[in-house]
């Protein structure tokens, strides 16, 4: 039904021991993001989503994970991405929201990266606009940049207008 994967922690040279903070990265048409690690229940590679009738269109549907039903969001929807090739692979990140799980589809997960807070970075006035609208901040890694995601915030349909 679901594989779990394990996955792989490694140490930037920025981090400081003990004052680092971690994110599970992962990637969304070629852009890396990521999410505090704390917020991550399960990493998953297969399984069933049910659709969900007259749901948005980023909600695709919900699946079970041992036993408790899971709402499955495709983020690069959310994001306002072009929808994935149906044959593509992907993985589902599972995050807690204000007491909720809910099932990130993402195209693929990373590893978890502990970065120092001091490289933190707000959102820059020329990050496009749909990522800043669920982002917190920045990290600048060699060759690419690191978007930090509100899980909050890009789950809070209430006011979704926003973005």
């Amino acid at each position: 039904m679901s594989n779990p994967i394990e996955l792989n922690q490694s140490r930037t040279s920025d981090a400081e021991s003990g004052n680092s903070q971690e994110f599970v990265t992962f990637t969304i048409a070629g852009q890396l993001f990521g999410i505090p690690v704390l917020q991550v229940q399960d990493v998953l590679s297969s399984y069933h989503i049910t659709p969900i009738p007259l749901a948005p269109p980023e909600i695709i549907g919900s699946l079970n994970l041992r036993g408790r039903v899971i709402t499955a969001i495709d983020v690069r929807i959310r994001l306002g991405l072009p929808k994935q090739a149906a044959d593509a692979d992907s993985m589902s990140i599972v995050a807690e929201s204000k007491g909720e799980l809910y099932s990130l589809m993402v195209d693929s997960v990373g590893e978890v990266l502990a970065l120092s807070p001091s490289a933190f970075e707000r959102n820059l006035p020329t990050l496009d606009a749909k990522f800043r609208a669920f982002s917190e901040g920045i990290y600048r890694l060699e060759g690419q940049l690191l978007v930090v995601l509100d899980v909050n915030r890009l789950l809070d349909y209430e006011h979704s207008d926003a973005a």
